[in-house]
């Protein structure tokens, strides 16, 4: 698994993740699964989208910034 942190691509419209200064997945679609790290432990979560993007399970967190592995 890849480790590294939750940034918004505008050219996408898509949460992406970024592993490096220029190293990044490529984008997460609508339920797509991971890992996001909160309070010391990585948790399951996947992502979508109503009004904004947000984490299943975790809906009142801004995601970016977030660590998360995938």
């Amino acid at each position: 698994m890849k480790e590294g942190v939750l940034v918004y691509d505008e050219r996408q419209d898509r949460i992406d993740i970024r592993f490096g200064l220029e190293e990044y997945y490529g984008g997460l679609h609508c339920g797509q699964g991971f890992d996001i790290l909160v309070n010391g432990e990585w948790k399951p979560t996947s992502i979508e989208k109503a009004e904004d993007w947000y984490l299943v399970g975790f809906s009142k967190v801004d995601p970016l910034g977030l660590r998360a592995r995938i």
